[in-house]
């Protein structure tokens, strides 16, 4: 599920990003994605290729991986991020909710980290 109010387009610096066509209220789920996991030894494979940085890291001892599909891999990194995204392991699903009011038009962002507000610095430069 993806609202239809979402949309993928152009950042400034970014690259590619997901954006809203409508103002969305706090705590509105805004995309429920499945996931694709994929075992420990696949994940060193993938951790070689330039997709290890769509994927996330999965499971309760996060050593497997998972390549989440829908629009949950375009979503850039905040600091301090618009939306937040939770892993349901048993259903194998990720879904990414608002954490405050978002205008029309705003840029939609997750914590790489995992919470919304984890300063914590990432394994690349987030500008």
């Amino acid at each position: 599920m993806i609202l239809p109010c979402l949309l993928v387009a152009p950042t400034k610096t970014m690259g590619r990003g997901v954006f809203t066509t409508e103002a969305l209220p706090v705590n509105t789920v805004i995309e429920i994605s499945p996931v694709i996991v994929l075992s420990a030894s696949d994940r060193l494979l993938v951790d070689q290729t330039s997709l290890c940085n769509y994927v996330f890291e999965w499971g309760e001892d996060r050593k497997q991986c998972c390549m989440a599909l829908g629009y949950v891999p375009v979503y850039n990194h905040a600091y301090a991020s618009n939306c937040e995204y939770e892993m349901d392991f048993e259903a194998e699903l990720i879904r990414i909710t608002t954490v405050r009011d978002i205008a029309a038009g705003e840029e939609l962002y997750i914590n790489y980290n995992g919470d919304w507000d984890d300063v914590t610095p990432l394994w690349f430069d987030a500008h």
